[in-house]
């Protein structure tokens, strides 16, 4: 299995596929593995390199809390491990927030951004419900306690059943320690790029689920609205994880921008 390091700690990577590359970027607490129907799509026309944010999966779980910056940085050594100069980058949720924090840090290796149901964080994001807050501050939970708790918040009432539990026998498989969750989302807390988003030049796309309870839609509109140029999508009949959602919505928004890009 290939690792890399990133100031001691340990960060687990790999590829699939050949063209050109695109890095993807998971959410708080998930493992690359939660890419898996996206990778697959992907594959087929482009290098497609995932890895595990420190904290979670086969990456260390160093004392906390996990600043954003440094995730990106962790980002940047898994493309330095796999001999990449620039990708297209594309994040989810806190992913999206290390895909924005990364392109800010490293414009060159950035062809294009993809931010999937994510914010920009600061006094100006769009906070999610307290009873949603409530369920992201657990503590004591087992994980399929917890995973009930969420499930509601992130995916919409008619997403197939079949791929939900697709997605918590993974969840459940690679649930985080608690430390390691903790840690993600103190640096969430802790994060800022709404002054700095006019600095991007990449071409990107924003896309949000219209009906996404954990990051407010409006959130993907004031993203989209701050980086020039960007493309804004907003998926109906999505919440969190539109990609389960609405799977053909998104996957041609996806493929067609990046097609674009070319």
């Amino acid at each position: 299995m290939p690792f890399t390091e990133n100031d001691g700690v340990k960060i687990f990577w790999e590829e699939t596929g050949k063209g050109e590359p695109i890095l993807l970027i998971m959410g708080l607490g998930w493992v690359s593995q939660m890419w898996h129907r996206t990778r697959a799509l992907l594959a087929k026309k482009y290098r497609v390199i995932t890895f595990d944010n420190r904290g979670v999966g086969r990456s260390d779980v160093p004392p906390g809390p996990y600043p954003i910056s440094t995730m990106a940085a962790d980002a940047s050594a898994v493309l330095d491990a796999a001999g990449v100069k620039s990708a297209h980058v594309y994040g989810i949720s806190m992913g999206g927030m290390i895909a924005q924090e990364f392109t800010l840090q490293y414009p060159e290796r950035v062809k294009s951004l993809i931010l999937g149901c994510t914010a920009a964080g600061g006094p100006t994001a769009i906070q999610p419900a307290a009873e949603v807050l409530q369920v992201l501050m657990r503590r004591g939970m087992k994980p399929e306690e917890a995973i009930d708790a969420i499930d509601p918040f992130i995916y919409y009432p008619g997403t197939s059943p079949e791929w939900i539990a697709e997605d918590r026998k993974l969840r459940i498989e690679w649930y985080p320690t608690a430390d390691g969750y903790l840690s993600q989302l103190q640096g969430i807390m802790a994060w800022e790029a709404y002054s700095r988003l006019p600095q991007i030049a990449a071409p990107t796309l924003v896309i949000h689920g219209e009906s996404d309870q954990l990051i407010p839609a409006a959130n993907g509109k004031l993203v989209a609205g701050r980086i020039p140029n960007a493309k804004l999508v907003v998926i109906p009949r999505a919440s969190h994880i539109f990609p389960a959602d609405q799977p053909k919505t998104a996957d041609e928004a996806v493929v067609n921008f990046l097609a674009a890009q070319a």
